[in-house]
């Protein structure tokens, strides 16, 4: 169905999945494997401004955020141009209201000259389809693609080991006819592969099939892309061992699972290794989750005192942001830390939800680390009419010891 030119299901898609499998009880919690940092965290008002926008792009969610240098650490200022993209996405115009003919493309991109919040540098890209009306960037075209499928984005990365091209990852979503309560499902996991010099929109991407989990129902198998750590030097890792860290989400208790390989090796599934819960495996069906009641998008971030900092939003659509600590990349995680609440940005109406908090160290400055958050709505038509700024990431800075 729809409605103003919205694709209804395709917008509900992932807060009818957070709302149905947001809200658990703890099922596990990971014992403190180092003395817990002192976290404070604030409103990054700057940055959140930045995506307040009145023409053409003015609201998408799913924002993650890579240097074209490949380095996650602190980008290197204007030398450097950082990629950002986002999943469902508006356009359309904003002057006292929201104006007619607004429509939703299912992903797009920008790119910003340096890593600082300034609007003259930062640039909107998204298709054109036939009829020259507004496409996305990215639509699945892999051998098992069924017709209208479309792409929800996970993380990505640099890979300085395959010529500096751009990974990022996706998911396969249909939407299910006639089906009005949970009218959808992912019918795949993959890579989306951006050689090296492409310019948006990005005409020369190609695609790749993740083949684990395939047949089986991805709410509970799980998928991955949630996050990426690049433990490189290449990335500027502090304890480089050379490894790419791919996380994914599964079950009811958002469990955080967690895969590895080397960045030269990606595409080569057989190199995959998986976590069992005390070392690494290629038997995809022993792995174990390394932590639970997190969120769909998620971050792990190396920060002081060889400490990895995993950052989420507490049982999905919760209101507070979150973090765990762990000795490395895959735990043993410590106890849920609520750094922040966003209950401030929910004031405008009670249909408003937070979602898919993430850090963005190429972002950040030293000593903090960038946090994005969504904000979306139940009653989402009724109240984009109302509050037209309402879908775009808002941002806090943690500090931290």
């Amino acid at each position: 169905m729809r409605v103003l030119g919205l694709t209804v299901t395709s917008l509900l898609i992932f807060f009818i999945f957070f709302l149905t499998y947001g809200c658990s009880v703890p099922t596990r919690q990971g014992e403190p494997s180092s003395s817990e940092p002192a976290f404070t965290a604030v409103p990054a008002p700057e940055w959140t401004a930045l995506f307040k926008r009145n023409h053409g792009w003015f609201g998408g969610d799913g924002i993650y955020s890579i240097a074209l240098s490949g380095l996650e650490t602190k980008a290197s200022g204007g030398k450097d141009s950082i990629l950002i993209w986002f999943s469902d996405t508006l356009l359309g115009d904003i002057s006292d209201s929201l104006k007619s003919g607004f429509t939703m493309i299912n992903n797009s991109i920008a790119l910003l000259t340096g890593n600082h919040p300034d609007s003259t540098a930062l640039h909107f890209y998204w298709n054109k389809n036939a009829d020259h009306h507004p496409s996305s960037v990215f639509v699945p075209n892999t051998q098992p693609t069924q017709q209208d499928e479309y792409y929800w984005l996970g993380d990505g990365f640099v890979n300085t080991e395959m010529n500096n091209s751009i990974y990022i990852f996706g998911y396969r979503i249909k939407n299910i006819p006639g089906q009005a309560v949970f009218g959808f499902k992912q019918t795949g996991n993959t890579i989306i592969c951006i050689p090296a010099g492409d310019e948006p929109p990005f005409k020369h991407a190609t695609q790749i099939e993740i083949p684990f989990f395939q047949g089986e129902n991805a709410d509970s198998a799980g998928s991955f892309g949630a996050g990426v750590l690049v433990n490189t030097k290449e990335a500027g890792a502090p304890n480089a061992d050379g490894y790419l860290y791919i996380y994914g989400v599964r079950g009811k208790n958002k469990e955080v699972i967690a895969a590895r390989v080397l960045p030269q090796d990606i595409e080569q599934f057989n190199e995959w290794r998986f976590w069992d819960g005390k070392s690494w495996t290629a038997d995809i069906k022993a792995i174990e989750p390394v932590a639970d009641r997190a969120s769909n998008e998620m971050s792990v971030t190396p920060v002081t005192g060889g400490r990895y900092l995993m950052v989420f939003q507490k049982d999905a659509i919760g209101t507070r942001v979150a973090v765990r600590v762990g000795t490395t990349p895959v735990g043993p995680f410590g106890p849920i830390t609520d750094v922040y609440d966003v209950k401030d940005d929910l004031k405008d109406s009670p249909s408003l939800f937070p979602y898919n908090a993430k850090a963005h160290p190429v972002l950040s400055q030293p000593g903090e680390l960038l946090i994005s958050y969504n904000i979306n709505s139940f009653d989402f038509l009724n109240d984009i009419k109302k509050f037209p700024h309402l879908y775009r990431p808002r941002f806090i800075k943690l500090k931290y010891e």
